[in-house]
């Protein structure tokens, strides 16, 4: 589902990562760590086409991000990817169900019964009309997962997606997120800081300024 090889990223003369090379397969949720600053936010966006690498190949379901260009790259995140944001990008102008129906909008398939099912398996239920300025951080972060997954994307990119969220609601959106990886077929890669996030994980790799190294894996 997801095949990066040897990537790398500058910021001008300053190497972000170099030679980083994984790969995620259909139905595996792999849990990325790393210290702060050594890029794992930057590298989710150049695997979603949202960032250049420097270096290196990235491919997403058969589709080489290299030989895409931006509308082939925008399709791409429509229709088989769904990211879950560490700043949330939820759009304030429209209601909590109108978040989580955005991808489900842009391809042309509305289906209000999947949103409302998302609402509920993110414990949001009965908060599909208020506007996002009324909710809590945590629970900004639950709609940003719940519009991820609506679609029933084919890779899950998740940047702590658990960070806001008191540990049993964390434990239901790793849930949610594993049931998207089982039962859907998708791929996840999530990078975290939790242990209960990569306990839970089939593989554990920790990026480094030098590539990625496999930390554990059951």
């Amino acid at each position: 589902m997801l095949q990066v090889d040897a990537l790398g990223k500058h910021y001008g003369e300053v190497a972000v990562f170099r030679d980083v090379t994984l790969r995620v397969a259909a139905g595996e949720f792999v849990a990325l760590v790393g210290e702060s600053g050594v890029g794992k936010s930057t590298l989710l966006n150049c695997i979603a086409g949202l960032d250049d690498a420097d270096a290196g190949r990235i491919v997403v379901d058969g589709v080489d991000l290299g030989q895409a260009d931006e509308n082939a790259r925008a399709r791409l995140r429509r229709r088989q990817l769904g990211f879950v944001f560490q700043a949330f990008h939820v759009l304030p102008h429209l209601s909590v169900a109108e978040n989580v129906a955005l991808p489900l909008l842009l391809q042309g398939r509305p289906d209000a019964a999947r949103v409302e099912a998302m609402l509920d398996a993110v414990g949001l239920a009965g908060l599909d009309r208020r506007a996002p300025a009324q909710l809590s951080g945590g629970q900004l972060q639950r709609v940003a997962i719940a519009r991820a997954c609506v679609h029933r994307p084919r890779l899950i990119l998740a940047d702590e997606p658990t960070g806001n969220l008191d540990p049993v609601t964390a434990a239901r959106v790793l849930a949610l997120l594993h049931e998207q990886v089982r039962e859907a077929g998708a791929a996840c890669l999530l990078v975290t800081h939790s242990e209960a996030a990569t306990a839970r994980a089939d593989r554990v790799l920790r990026l480094t300024p030098r590539g990625v190294e496999l930390c554990a894996s059951r």
